[in-house]
């Protein structure tokens, strides 16, 4: 109903009737008002029909008004009546039980608006509406999730009638607040209700309980859930299956398996039959907790109790099993699921695609593409996007492209989601040419890109470097009304100072406050990262200051990067005055804190207290980085402590942290410049203690062998003894590229190194024999010193490579 026709509605006085007594529904009485309900479903000038109708009759409007309201299926008919009674001359006015049966009618057809209006309306004349109609509207409300409008109209309910809703009303208004997890509002309206109904059931039943046992359990409150039921045991509430089902998947989501079996057997016990749904809810309980082999016993227990597991129970168990990393046993279940007649549908499909392109097995998710098609099922967009994904991975972004199409062709319109997995998959691959023709593609559509989806293509035109075109990009946003948040600003000042523009930075920075925008941790980190990098500490600084009055305490990230920068300017106190600033914070350092105050002791020199600082990481249960190794390896070479830096060399290796190229180059030139301190090492008072690097590069420089030759050649040892044979590989491909050729000891060491990984079989397709006669016998002589190291004495595999290679000439290529 319209404001402009309520305006219109106004009491009226009919001198003849001074009080309203019910009308009795006669069969005439009955047959005036179907007559009434013709004319307004069939008559054009449905008034004028009316206005005859009711005048050939004794019968008064306001008598019948409610007996037409509630027999009329169609709202606007009974907004036209309802205005049409309350505006005729001398008719008197309609009364609450008119007004409140027009309101179960707007209830019925969920016309919300109109409500409103009428309970207005009625407020103002001091109309009360019935328990029936409010019952009615709380119901309508429930069923459409209009959750605080349900209870608005309680509260009415409580206030005027001093009553409560129907229990149909009561069941529709506990579930909305439970779907909209107001579990507790709900709790409270339930035991108001449950002392006023003293289990009558006409305010609240069964089904009130188990509403309620279900909003509990959802909110992990299993074992006050189960009090519930057993303190209305008897008391209106005779618990079922549906109660038990409702415990058990509440303890399986809560990743109780225990407690949900211990529900299971005592429903049996009490003479409840499981249902499919009870094996279901276990189920999934124990797929969550990896437990299949209860998973296979409820399977077969589900058998000899003649139910058969659906296809929504087995896509539980092959999605676990794939989650699990059980894929054999996951393509096992398909097969067995398929064998007992339950066909795989469109999920079961997508969930195996989705496993196997996370694996970058593409060609077997192509393979389960057309197993679908040839099934007769359609693929959707949960079938493409991870083949999009997977396509964009490998850089094949044509594909990617193509899967898009195919999800339009299926009917399936590409929406925001999956134009977002196509441009994210795309700048990953490095192609931001194409993502923005993606973005216009989309646009042409009708599909227009949010702040996520800008927010990739921004950072990927930041790290190709293009500002001028991530500028245009952000205006380009703004023009469309996407309003950037703060991580789009910040990716943009990342980007400028990777680029070395800390102006063009601090004014996008400056422009992102000055919007009213808060910069988040994310965004001071990115600015004070940036002052860093130029040597602006004092300006860092103020920014820490000025994102704490922001109220963002500084971060490990925060802190971190304040004392690398710190120590890049040389100043050690400040950086480790930082540092104790970070643990009164109660901040825990990173592995970048620590690297960073390792280089500043290594920059000192203070090489005992830097190694005092890699021992208290280590405390700390951080794990160093190849970073870190690499900037104390250094540092003890810079000091002229070759023996130190060999000895966390083989510490790195030894927690299979993989060096880097600088790692190489510092211990080169370490063991190169040092050669004296290295023969002292060897020579020294501690030569039990042998270092195997330290060890090979004195014999191979007292055998004559170039420097460079011999550290390669002993960091090639070293890498092979820890079975790093892949990264020894690569290494000597590095030397070869430098011009050191492979010599008998790299070739023994690699030799060595095959064979210690189990590949003694396929050596010759790794490593090429071209050694002369007595190169093989030094080779050989290595052989037997590399056995007492990596085989601990034992005669190894390789030692009898070289012996076969020795006794038959022909294997010695290049003679």
């Amino acid at each position: 109903m319209s404001k402009a026709i309520l305006s219109r509605i106004k009491p009226r006085h009919d001198p003849k009737k001074t009080s309203f007594s019910p009308t009795p529904f006669t069969p005439r009485i009955k047959k005036f008002v179907l007559g009434a309900i013709q004319i307004l479903k069939t008559h054009e000038q449905w008034e004028e029909s009316l206005e005859t109708h009711f005048g050939e009759s004794e019968v008064h409007v306001s008598d019948v008004a409610y007996f037409v309201l509630d027999r009329l299926h169609n709202a606007e008919q009974g907004l036209k009546f309802f205005d049409w009674a309350n505006k005729r001359p001398y008719s008197c006015p309609l009364d609450g039980v008119a007004h409140s049966s027009l309101l179960k009618l707007l209830a019925r057809f969920r016309v919300f608006s109109e409500i409103e209006l009428v309970l207005d309306n009625m407020k103002v004349k001091n109309l009360e509406p019935t328990h029936e109609s409010l019952s009615s509207i709380i119901r309508a409300y429930g069923d459409s999730g209009l959750v605080d409008g349900a209870v608005r109209v309680y509260y009415i309910m409580r206030e005027m009638h001093n009553c409560f809703p129907s229990v149909v009303a009561s069941n529709s208004l506990l579930n909305v607040l439970v779907k909209h997890n107001r579990v507790g509002i709900a709790h409270q309206l339930y035991d108001e209700m449950i002392k006023a109904d003293n289990g009558a059931g006409i305010i609240v039943d069964n089904y009130s309980t188990s509403i309620m046992l279900k909003g509990l359990c959802n909110e992990g409150k299993i074992e006050e859930g189960r009090k519930l039921i057993e303190d209305r045991w008897g008391k209106g509430c005779v618990p079922n299956i549906v109660f038990y089902n409702t415990i058990i998947d509440g303890y399986c989501k809560k990743g109780d398996t225990k407690g949900a079996y211990t529900v299971f057997e005592e429903l049996k016990l009490k003479g409840c039959l499981p249902t499919l749904e009870t094996y279901g809810a276990m189920i999934n309980g124990f797929c969550r907790t990896g437990e299949f082999e209860e998973v296979d016993r409820l399977l077969k227990e589900m058998t000899e109790r003649g139910l058969n597991a659906n296809v929504h129970v087995y896509n539980s168990i092959i999605n676990a099993e794939y989650k699990h990393g059980l894929v054999g046993k996951a393509v096992e279940r398909l097969r067995r699921m398929t064998e007992t007649g339950c066909k795989p549908d469109i999920t079961t499909y997508n969930i195996m695609i989705n496993y196997s392109c996370r694996d970058g097995k593409i060609k077997e998710a192509d393979e389960l593409l057309a197993q679908i098609k040839m099934r007769g099922l359609v693929p959707n967009k949960f079938t493409y996007t991870p083949l999009m994904h997977a396509y964009c991975r490998q850089g094949d972004y044509v594909k990617a492209s193509d899967m898009l199409i195919k999800m339009a062709e299926t009917g399936d319109e590409p929406d925001l989601v999956s134009y977002g997995a196509l441009v994210h998959g795309v700048v990953v691959a490095g192609e931001i040419d194409v993502a923005l023709m993606v973005r216009e593609k989309m646009m042409k559509k009708g599909v227009f890109p949010d702040t996520q989806i800008y927010n990739v293509l921004l950072s990927g035109l930041c790290k190709k470097g293009r500002f001028p075109a991530a500028k245009l990009l952000l205006s380009e946003m703004l023009e469309q009304n996407v309003q950037p948040d703060a991580y789009v600003y910040a990716t943009l000042v990342d980007g400028f100072i990777r680029n070395g523009e800390l102006d063009e930075a601090k004014n996008l920075f400056e422009l992102t406050i000055g919007r009213g925008i808060d910069p988040g941790i994310v965004g001071y980190n990115a600015m004070i990262k940036g002052f860093c990098k130029f040597g602006k500490m004092i300006d860092a600084f103020t920014c820490i200051n000025r994102m704490r009055k922001a109220r963002h305490a500084p971060d490990e990230y925060t802190y971190s990067t304040v004392i690398d920068g710190y120590v890049k300017q040389h100043d050690l106190d400040s950086a480790l005055k930082m540092f104790g600033q970070m643990l009164k914070q109660k901040c825990q350092p990173n592995e970048v804190t620590y690297t960073s105050l390792i280089n500043g002791f290594c920059r000192k020199p203070d090489m005992s207290r830097a190694e005092k600082v890699f021992r208290g990481m280590q405390s700390f249960n951080l794990k160093p980085n190849a970073v870190t190794y690499t900037t104390l390896i250094g540092g003890f070479c810079k000091d002229d402590k070759p023996a130190k830096a060999a000895a966390f060399f083989e510490q790195m290796l030894m927690d299979k942290c993989v060096p880097v190229d600088v790692t190489y180059h510092y211990l080169i030139n370490g063991l190169t410049n040092n050669i004296s301190s290295v023969f002292d090492e060897v020579n020294g008072p501690k030569k039990n203690e042998k270092s195997l690097i330290l060890d090979f590069f004195a014999r191979m420089i007292s055998g004559g062998w170039n420097q460079s030759a011999a550290a390669y050649n002993s960091i090639v040892i070293c890498l092979c003894k820890h079975g790093m044979v892949e990264t020894a590989l690569l290494l000597h491909n590095k030397m070869l590229s430098k011009g050191l050729l492979m010599d008998s000891v790299c070739f023994a060491a690699l030799l060595h190194g095959l064979c210690l990984k189990g590949r003694a079989k396929e050596w010759r397709n790794v490593i090429s024999c071209d050694l002369e006669k007595i190169d093989l016998q030094t080779a050989i002589q290595y052989s037997h010193t590399l056995d007492k190291y990596l085989r601990q004495g034992r005669f190894s595999e390789a030692s009898a490579i070289f012996q076969t290679l020795v006794e038959d000439p022909k294997f010695v290529a290049n003679k």
